[in-house]
């Protein structure tokens, strides 16, 4: 099932149109596809009679258990209904279908690779619409890269570019075959400048913070030597080429002005999150119920709020879409789920940060999961999940749970009893040291002998 994963992962890039604007109800192509995925996985469950490691209910069970009550406790239950199914999809059911489909190493490395290839492929299609001037709107031109999303959700391309960047570089640190690490260069280079061409601040900082836990993890000499060589290159770039007047120069520099003199899309962004916390005060055990946030909001919000943000590009023209969360998953789950789905959440993320640092191996898989929570940790305080990537993240947070959540003493319910990983290629430090073992270990076989009825000799 593991090609079902890739191929829902796949049909995130599909892009949602207009209509994704136009309904309160949002169904993308990655979310028919990510159904499909829970059916099967469901399916297979119950036919092969495969279980999930117990410390999942603990991990993922308060959240779901808030967000019922928070469900049925809200002023609009069936719009709250609408949310709850959204939440569930995104945070239980699509990560324990993808936990149900590694069975083996060679399924986290098709779902990886196909991860990986939807950023390539955004990437792509992202820098050919920054030289083309046919990307979304930005200072009057159509010069920044949002990929097949559009300026409709102009932060997915970003969101899927950081992920794939996590892997390639999870794989140039941890593969042990020089070509394939050579072979991920170009690609990093490719990802890193359509990141950049995304105008996207807050993923800027979100995947930096990625990788540099990601390479102080691996070595602490290696992520000094990455530091000094990231403020060397930045120095020259911008001294030496002129780049503080360029549109990308200016967009990082407005990251130090964000507080001090905060632009209109800063200002609206700390206006929500008054708004969002002035929802709390009123609603604090279990706030307003999922997707209460749009209906409370101008109640609560202050003056100079904007009533919608500017879009623009070549397919879809200008549009003025709605604010319909506080771009802060933090205050979007404070707001609609109270105290309460806080504190699930923070059981949550803090399970699965909790089970990877138990259970660390250097290894492709607990690499990225290590990389993909510090980048999703930041980016949640910046924005929240929506859009076409939600099933992306989704799927992501499944491949966290696997290396977090199943210990390596306990077998693994989907690991085949007698049958090794078909997998060649050795995935470790680049000493060689890499393993065959799955994603998830299975049983070890004692090395204790059974001795004979007679007891020893």
């Amino acid at each position: 099932m593991s090609w079902l994963a890739a191929a829902t992962v796949l049909c995130v890039c599909v892009p949602p149109g207009q209509a994704h604007i136009d309904s309160s109800v949002q169904v993308t192509a990655g979310d028919i596809a990510a159904a499909v995925l829970v059916a099967c996985a469901a399916l297979a469950a119950l036919s092969r009679g495969l279980r999930l490691p117990p410390n999942v209910l603990w991990v993922f069970g308060p959240m779901v258990l808030a967000l019922a009550v928070s469900t049925l406790c809200a002023r609009d239950v069936v719009m709250s209904l609408t949310g709850f199914v959204r939440v569930l999809e995104i945070f239980l059911l699509v990560p324990a279908a993808v936990m149900l489909t590694l069975r083996r190493r060679r399924d986290s490395m098709i779902i990886l690779g196909a991860v990986a290839l939807a950023g390539l492929l955004q990437a792509g299609i992202g820098i050919w619409q920054v030289v083309t001037h046919t990307g979304a709107s930005f200072a009057g031109r159509n010069t920044r890269a949002v990929g097949t999303f559009g300026a409709v959700d102009v932060m997915a391309m970003a969101t899927v570019v950081g992920y794939s960047l996590i892997i390639v570089l999870a794989v140039i640190l941890t593969c042990s075959d020089r070509r394939v690490r050579l072979a991920m260069v170009p690609a990093a280079a490719v990802l890193g400048v359509a990141l950049g061409l995304a105008l996207s601040r807050g993923s800027w900082l979100a995947v930096t913070a990625g990788v540099a836990v990601m390479l102080a993890l691996w070595s602490r000499k290696l992520a000094l030597r990455a530091a000094v060589g990231a403020v060397a290159v930045a120095i020259v770039v911008v001294g030496g080429f002129g780049w503080q007047s360029s549109v990308l120069g200016e967009r990082a520099q407005s990251i130090t002005a964000s507080f001090t003199q905060p632009d209109q899309s800063v200002g609206d962004r700390f206006s929500l999150w008054t708004t969002a916390f002035g929802i709390w005060q009123d609603n604090p055990v279990t706030g307003v119920g999922a997707k209460g946030f749009p209906a409370h909001r101008d109640g609560y919000a202050p003056m100079g709020l904007s009533s919608g943000s500017e879009t623009e590009d070549p397919q879809n023209g200008y549009l003025r879409q709605p604010l319909l969360s506080p771009h802060n998953q933090y205050l979007l789950i404070l707001a609609e789920q109270g105290l309460a789905g806080v504190i699930g959440f923070v059981i949550l993320l803090g399970g699965l940060v909790v089970g990877l640092a138990r259970r660390r191996r250097a290894d492709l898989a607990w690499l990225v999961a290590a990389g993909f929570m510090t980048t999703s940790l930041t980016a949640f305080a910046y924005g929240d999940l929506g859009g076409p990537t939600c099933v992306l993240t989704a799927v992501m947070i499944g491949m966290v749970a696997a290396a977090a959540l199943s210990g390596p003493a306990e077998r693994h319910p989907l690991q085949p009893s007698g049958r090794r990983s078909r997998g060649r290629r050795s995935y470790g430090r680049p000493d060689g040291g890499g393993s065959e073992r799955p994603l998830v270990p299975g049983p070890r076989r004692s090395a204790v002998r059974a001795l004979p009825p007679g007891g020893p000799a």
